[in-house]
């Protein structure tokens, strides 16, 4: 045991990541949200569009039908 005992090299410590990469991330994820937002606002708006007219042509069925069992009872 007269030799010396052999020191480990290990690599350096990484640094640490740069601030710039979240930053990154976080610009990101705000522009896919906007643009969540815009294709949301456009469905709303074709949803909101067919339910009136869903709303608008029940309406107009159920004076129908109504107006059909009038004439049937007289």
């Amino acid at each position: 045991m007269s030799a010396p005992r052999r020191r480990i090299i290990r690599p350096p410590v990484a640094p640490p990541t740069p601030p710039a990469q979240p930053q990154r991330q976080l610009a990101k994820l705000r522009a896919r949200l906007e643009k969540e937002r815009a294709a949301l606002g456009r469905w709303q708006t074709r949803f909101r569009r067919a339910f009136r007219t869903i709303d608008r042509l029940q309406r107009a069925i159920s004076r129908l039908e109504r107006r059909i069992s009038q004439l049937e009872e007289s």
